[in-house]
């Protein structure tokens, strides 16, 4: 009964978790665009805080990395996660064939570690952003591919509908839960965070649904007073989700917890997902142990300890292959051009967070890209409005908030400038100040785009920035841009121009960012 509840409890909090990260992305937006267009008056100079001018630009030496050092840090990223998984699937597998008094061979062992190896792939899927029909075929194929294996690795007495049965609760049912949870943008982003407060939720309509079940066994003169009042299925839905009244503060504070590790580095996108999605693979071996291991089946959780020490050796791993400083990377470009915007962060802007720092100023066009689990508990709690930078005095709180330490794979976050209509220029004058190279997509760039003249004016005449990469199509008006940067330095400015439908490479502009590794990459970054 028990492993019935637990199973249906999870399967109802991803299903909510689901709809949530939806209602949560398209109500972030909407409100991201209502903020950004409601104008703010500046304060007058009796109300103005008494705030020290901006401090002056003081350089110091950022290192650039080259694109092999990217690639050596993709690869080393790609590999510690493999190989932890490896760790856990074998740990797994070992543990699982203890409790069940299984052989323990080299060939059992060594197939059915292969075929609990699948969650890295939603890691990896993070990592290369996979398009929804890729996802969907790898996790299929690892479903399909581990039958196969462990069809062929044993013995005659097990038939291949066993084996099939086996896989389906073992790993079908949770990699569904997995898939469905990372399928699309919003539900990737938001989903995952969304879990445990819905767990808190669903957990106690369950414990209200429990009660309600006692008291009918009791025969309960209250239970039969509310059903002849209210209905049998009102009085049922009232306990279901009336408990939610006393839980949502205890999931608040979840949700509170976790933006607050995630803000201060205690936890990272990737190893939240990781871990998330390893504790949903082993719910299957759990409950299955639980019949004759009671509590004592939390066992099965136990490969789950080598997730912190893997952190702490990727840690040291990344912290070796960095050189000096990293630098900051300034990403524009036109907006209401989501698709091309989006598929930037999905093949460069991820790339690059191997080697530097990312900042922009936010908008809706990338908020599944970018949005983060600080930003949903913030807007869950009503208190977006409170990142957007209303005043030109705000803009230097804001930069002393934003993180340019690396997250403990090695990855750089993304920081976001909030702001109105009319405060993004004063801002924009701050992040080129801070940055060392700038990203401009100026596809279907037209001459009537003010706001991107402004930029390109900015940056032509920024003093410290290095290179600026201008990606444009066949739509763009060349003639405008270009005049706007007339008066730039020789060599800033690289135009990186989109031919036909196959769009720009991903590592054409990523090899236009990172310089070669013959040409000198110190170069001054203003603080």
């Amino acid at each position: 009964m028990l492993p019935g509840k637990l199973f249906f409890l999870l399967v109802v909090a991803t299903l909510l978790a689901l709809i949530g990260a939806w209602v949560v992305a398209r109500s972030y937006r909407r409100s991201m665009q209502r903020l950004m267009k409601a104008p703010v008056a500046e304060p007058q100079a009796a109300d103005a805080p008494d705030r020290p001018p901006t401090p002056p630009t003081l350089a110091r030496s950022a290192h650039l990395p080259t694109l092999d050092d990217n690639n050596e840090a993709h690869r080393r990223l790609l590999f510690s996660f493999i190989g932890l998984t490896l760790v856990i699937a074998l740990t797994r597998t070992l543990l699982t064939q203890f409790i069940a008094d299984g052989p323990i061979t080299l060939k059992t062992v060594a197939t059915l570690g292969a075929a609990y190896a699948w969650p890295v792939l939603p890691v990896l899927a993070v990592i290369g952003r996979w398009s929804r029909p890729r996802f969907v075929g790898a996790m299929l194929g690892w479903l399909v591919l581990a039958i196969l294996l462990l069809s062929w690795r044993t013995n005659e007495n097990i038939s291949f509908a066993q084996v099939v049965g086996w896989m389906l609760f073992d790993t079908g049912l949770p990699l569904i839960v997995v898939t469905a949870l990372c399928l699309g943008g919003a539900t990737r982003a938001v989903g995952p965070w969304l879990v445990p407060v819905f767990i808190v939720l669903s957990g106690s309509s369950q414990l209200g649904l429990d009660l309600l079940a006692a008291m009918i066994e009791a025969k309960s003169p209250f239970i039969v007073w509310l059903a002849s009042w209210m209905g049998a299925t009102t009085a049922f839905t009232l306990f279901a989700v009336l408990p939610w009244l006393i839980a949502w503060w205890p999931a608040r504070a979840l949700g509170r917890w976790l933006a607050r590790g995630y803000r201060e580095r205690q936890i990272s996108e990737l190893f939240y997902l990781f871990t998330a999605v390893w504790t949903i693979a082993l719910v299957g071996p759990a409950l299955g142990a639980i019949h004759d291991l009671g509590w004592w089946a939390i066992v099965c959780f136990a490969p789950l300890l080598w997730i912190p020490l893997g952190a702490m050796l990727m840690k040291r791993f990344a912290a070796q292959a960095m050189i000096g400083n990293p630098p900051t990377l300034l990403v524009l470009r036109v907006f209401q051009q989501d698709a091309n915007a989006q598929a930037i962060f999905d093949r460069v802007i991820e790339r690059w967070r191997l080697s530097g720092n990312t900042v922009l100023i936010a908008g809706t066009d990338v908020a599944d890209r970018t949005i983060d689990a600080e930003d949903i508990f913030t807007f869950l709690d009503g208190r977006l409005a409170e990142r957007f930078v209303s005043h030109a005095s705000d803009i230097e709180t804001r930069l002393e908030q934003f993180e340019f330490q690396p997250d403990v794979e090695g990855r750089y976050r993304i920081n976001e400038c909030y702001c109105h209509d009319n405060t993004w220029q004063q801002a924009l004058d701050r992040l080129v100040g801070i940055s060392d190279v700038a990203l401009m997509d100026l596809r279907n760039f037209k001459a009537k785009n003010a706001g991107c003249i402004h930029e390109l004016g900015v940056l032509a005449s920024a003093q410290k920035i290095a290179r600026v990469v201008i990606l444009t199509n066949q739509a763009t008006e060349r003639d405008a841009a270009q005049a706007a940067v007339a008066g730039a330095p020789a060599d800033r400015f690289v135009w990186l121009d989109e031919h036909d439908k196959a769009g720009l490479k991903p590592a054409d502009i990523l090899a236009a960012l990172f310089p070669s590794a013959t040409v000198p990459n110190a170069v001054p970054q203003p603080q």
